[in-house]
C-alpha cells in the first residue's frame, strides 16, 4: 500500500497515483478526483509549476494529500527524471495515469517530420517508456489507465491525422500491456474523453465569439452537454478502484454519447 492519504474513509484510501500532466485540464479533473477519494497523489507537470502547485493545493484543501514533480516528456531520458522525482516522496505505486499529451492543429500536407515526432515523442513514446520503467514500482493488483480520445475510433478527421494515430497507437498498447501484466492482477484500460471544457480548448470553444461553436459540441452529445474534467475523473476513479477490478484490456467511451 501507498503512503497515507488525507481522506482514510476514501475508496482508494492508502493507495499511491501518478497522474502525468496533472496540473491542469483533464489530468487536473483526475488528480483532484483521485486525491478525493483518499490516494495521494503525484500531480506531474512539464514546464506549468504554479499550476501544478495550484493543483496540489486544492487537493489539500478538500482533505486530500498530493505532492508536485516536474520533468519535461518527449526528451531523452524523461521517463528515467520522472521515476528519480517520483521516488524521492514515494516508495511504491497503485495507480498510473498516463494522461500527459500534445495535440497538433497541422493538417496531413503540413505536418512536417519535427511536428510527427514531436507528437509521437509525448503521446506515445513516454507513455510506454514511463510503463516500463513503472511496473517495477507498481504494487500487485494496480491499476494503469491511459487518456485515449476519441478520436481514436471517431469519424476520419484528416486535419489532426497525426495526432489522431497517436491514440491509436496508446489503444494498441493497452491491449498488449493488460495480458501482459494481467498475471499480476494489475488491470490497463484506456478512457477515451471527447469534447472537453479545458483551457487548451478555451480559444474555441468559450466566450461568446465561440457561442456557437460550445451549442455545436454540446449537440454531439447524446447528453447535451460539453464534457468536464471531472467527468473524466469519475471515470478513471472507478477504473482505479476495486469495483473496476474486472474490467482490462479495454477502450471506455467517456464521450458522453459523442459517437453513437
Amino acid at each position: 500500500m501507498g503512503a497515507s492519504a488525507g481522506n482514510q474513509q476514501g475508496k482508494l484510501a492508502g493507495k499511491t497515483a501518478l497522474v502525468t500532466g496533472g496540473s491542469r485540464g483533464i489530468g487536473r479533473g483526475i488528480a483532484e478526483r483521485l486525491g478525493r477519494d483518499g490516494a495521494r497523489v503525484a500531480v506531474h507537470y512539464g514546464s506549468n509549476e504554479a499550476a501544478a502547485k495550484e493543483t496540489v493545493a486544492a487537493i489539500e484543501t478538500a482533505g486530500g494529500s498530493a505532492f508536485a514533480i516536474g520533468t519535461e516528456l518527449g526528451t531523452e531520458g524523461d521517463a528515467q527524471a520522472l521515476w528519480s522525482a517520483f521516488d524521492a516522496h514515494a516508495d511504491g505505486l497503485d495507480i498510473l495515469v498516463n494522461n500527459a499529451g500534445v495535440g497538433t492543429s497541422s493538417s496531413f500536407t503540413d505536418t512536417d517530420e519535427a511536428e510527427f515526432d514531436r507528437l509521437f515523442s509525448v503521446n506515445v513514446k513516454a507513455p510506454y517508456f514511463i510503463t516500463q520503467l513503472g511496473a517495477a514500482r507498481l504494487r500487485d493488483g494496480g491499476r494503469i489507465i491511459n487518456i485515449s480520445s476519441g478520436l481514436s475510433r471517431a469519424a476520419a478527421m484528416p486535419e489532426i491525422m497525426a495526432y489522431a494515430m497517436t491514440k491509436g497507437a496508446l489503444d494498441v498498447f493497452t491491449r498488449n500491456l493488460s495480458k501482459e501484466l494481467g498475471p499480476r492482477g494489475i488491470t490497463v484500460n484506456s478512457v477515451a474523453p471527447g469534447i472537453i471544457d479545458t483551457d487548451n480548448n478555451a480559444a474555441w470553444l468559450r466566450g461568446e465569439a465561440n457561442k456557437a461553436a460550445w451549442e455545436s459540441s454540446a449537440k454531439l452529445s447524446a447528453l447535451g452537454r460539453v464534457g468536464d474534467p471531472s467527468d473524466i475523473g469519475a471515470v478513471v476513479s472507478f477504473l482505479a478502484s476495486d469495483d473496476g477490478r474486472w474490467v482490462t484490456g479495454d477502450w471506455i467511451d467517456a464521450t458522453g454519447g459523442s459517437l453513437m
